[in-house]
């Protein structure tokens, strides 16, 4: 596919035990049916051929021979179709047997990979039959092909450097330490594990950990099939649990006790991005003696069946987000008590009755609540001007009753005329009349913080900092700027989680969550809001897409674009998308200077703009490039 990904899927055949011709028609089937769903990479269950529940039939001659006949059959069933193929198989190599992967591509037989670990406990009793694989790699004759056989394999799409696909087989992923380590580390980005687990009561769950576990640990795809219905039951049942993960995400899972197919894309791209930024993940040189398979990888593209998020910084299942946003609050406002504790300061804190300062004032007051001081030494201040509307002077109100502090309440107006009369203003609504609003309140704070001993608390968010939407040296700037790292869209979500944990903060939170989103730097229209940002700069659901994308997987714009139309299929036409991602990409870039003396501030997600700790760029950056990606 295009842009890295690479169409996966786990696939589970019905089978019929020490009956490998019924078998491989079987296989065949879901091959065609993943051919039609235009799939890339194919994995099938270990010993599928057989079954895996053949015990004493795998020594036999008849199974020996017709599995050749099977293999053949798929093999040929191959040609011409794109995928690379997995397939699980006995295999008789100098007088022994052993449990393999055969890997197959457009007719050909690509490879052969043996199982590493043979399980001998419980209900398993492998190497009475089979032998644990060889060290040192060697060629085997199947179907009329010399092929490579031997577990350091590695199937390297010679069309695509980031396409690099190695193999182990069930148990080796429950060892101590599994080939996928060594597989990894020789640069392979996507693990198959072909498997016969068979099912227990909390086994998919351990299953699914460790398989969560080890695509995390080693920043790469894994994708997990294992055998399924038609598996003798004398004495174990298998479901055919079926996991396509990346980089710690399980991204698609199979329900329990199904055959057929799960189909998912790994983003291949994104591992090479992550691999590349963590410099402790080093490909090793001891690994140099990897047999590298090469095959085609299409590069032409199928429609996207993976799931994009419209809100990245959301928690997929909402009903983890209560959680997610008690700890951002908890980690907010631990670092801002912390601060306060080491300067002995109290909170001196800007309340315009939007978002972001509500937050900062949510935070400030668990901060005290930590630190058991009084929350009437809170030091708020609400500074209404020429465009402060009569909804956020309502909202400042419900906030004082409701938190039960006093907002102090200075007007900027005369301070602003008599400013702009100063410097010789000449009276438009331009930009320096605006800043100088805001300006004008910073240094009301800041004033006010070195006469009652306070620590100026920010407000300002990481989407205003991505996007340059604050005053240099106005809303920009503060003593602790303990939002820095929580993107718009993720405010409203832990506003909304504590208007729901803390009844009598309802009413006043809700009022917030529901008025528009402005500086309001320009005279308000009968006590309407006039100024409305996402009107001139665009949605900030938009602009956090990009931002994720953008920060966290070093994406470039046509990506982007591609995933964010997607996902917003149904809200925003791909003009419109394309407008904004400009917009963003322009401003981000034209804004780094701002970002570079931005103040102190705790991070919480994967995203920081710190000058100090994630984000170095030079302010002289260009951004041509990425705008000509999207041309």
């Amino acid at each position: 596919m295009k842009y890295g990904f690479i169409k996966t899927a786990a696939a589970t055949p019905h089978v019929k035990p020490a009956n490998p011709s019924v078998n491989a028609i079987e296989i065949i089937k879901l091959i065609k049916k993943a051919n039609v769903c235009g799939v890339e990479l194919l994995v099938f269950p270990e010993l599928c051929i057989t079954g895996y529940t053949c015990g004493e039939l795998f020594l036999s001659d008849i199974i020996i021979h017709s599995v050749t006949d099977a293999l053949d059959q798929i093999c040929k069933a191959t040609l011409n179709k794109k995928a690379i193929i997995f397939v699980g198989s006995p295999i008789w190599y100098k007088g022994k047997l052993y449990s393999c992967a055969i890997v197959f591509q457009n007719g050909k037989i690509l490879g052969i990979v043996p199982k590493t670990a043979l399980p001998s406990y419980s209900e398993f009793y492998e190497p009475r039959y089979f032998i644990p694989s060889k060290d040192s790699s060697d060629y085997i004759n199947l179907c009329g092909q010399n092929v490579p056989f031997g577990t350091d394999i590695i199937f390297v799409a010679k069309n695509n450097e980031n396409v690099k696909i190695a193999a182990e087989i069930c148990e080796d992923m429950f060892v101590i330490s599994p080939p996928s380590n060594r597989h990894a580390q020789a640069g392979a980005s996507v693990i198959v594990n072909l498997s016969a687990s068979n099912e227990l009561i909390g086994k998919s769950e351990y299953r699914k950990t460790l398989i969560k576990s080890q695509s995390g640990r080693l920043l790469a795809g894994y994708v997990y099939t294992s055998a399924g219905s038609g598996e003798s039951v004398s004495d174990i049942i298998f479901s055919g649990h079926r996991i396509i993960a990346e980089n710690g995400k399980i991204l698609a899972e199979s329900k329990l006790f199904e055959t057929g197919l799960t189909i998912c894309e790994i983003d291949t791209c994104r591992l090479a991005y992550e691999r590349r930024r963590l410099n402790v993940f080093k490909i090793s040189s001891t690994n140099s003696n990897y047999h590298i398979v090469e095959f085609t990888f299409d590069n032409t593209g199928t429609k996207l069946v993976r799931h994009i998020s419209p809100l990245p910084f959301i928690p997929n299942d909402l009903k983890s987000v209560p959680s997610r946003a008690e700890l951002i609050l908890q980690m907010q406002s631990r670092a801002l008590a912390e601060r306060l504790k080491f300067t002995g300061l109290d909170a001196v804190i800007g309340v315009s009755g939007g978002l972001d300062s509500c937050l900062s004032l949510l935070v400030t007051l668990r901060s005290y609540e930590i630190l058991n001081r009084n929350k009437k030494n809170i030091i708020a201040i609400t500074m209404p001007g020429p465009g402060t509307s009569i909804q956020t002077i309502e909202n400042v109100s419900k906030l004082s009753k409701a938190l039960e502090i006093q907002i102090r309440k200075i007007p900027i107006n005369k301070m602003l005329k008599n400013h702009l009369k100063n410097i010789k203003h000449i009276g438009n609504k331009d930009i320096a009349y605006e800043n100088a609003q805001a300006r004008e309140r910073t240094q009301i704070l800041m004033d006010i913080a070195n006469i009652e001993r306070g620590l100026v608390i920010g407000t300002s968010d990481l989407s205003e900092s991505a996007l340059g939407w604050c005053t240099y040296n106005g809303d920009h700037m503060s003593m602790y700027a303990i939002n820095s790292s929580i993107p718009k869209t993720l405010i409203k979500y832990i506003i909304s989680y504590e208007s729901k944990r803390v009844e009598k903060y309802k009413k006043a939170l809700i009022s917030v969550l529901e008025t528009e989103i402005s500086p309001e730097l320009l005279p308000s229209e009968k006590g309407k809001i006039s100024q409305k940002t996402e009107d001139i700069i665009g949605p900030f659901e938009l602009h956090d897409f990009f931002l994720y994308y953008t920060l966290r997987f070093g994406q470039a714009p046509d990506k982007t674009l591609m995933l964010a139309t997607k996902a917003f299929k149904d809200k925003y036409s791909k003009e419109e998308i394309k407008k904004y991602l400009k917009v963003f990409i322009k401003r981000f870039f034209a804004n780094q200077f701002k970002r570079n003396c931005m103040p102190d501030g705790v991070k919480v997600g994967t995203i920081s703009l710190s000058p100090r700790g994630d984000w170095r760029m030079a302010t002289e950056s260009n951004a041509d490039e990425w705008l000509n990606s999207i041309k």
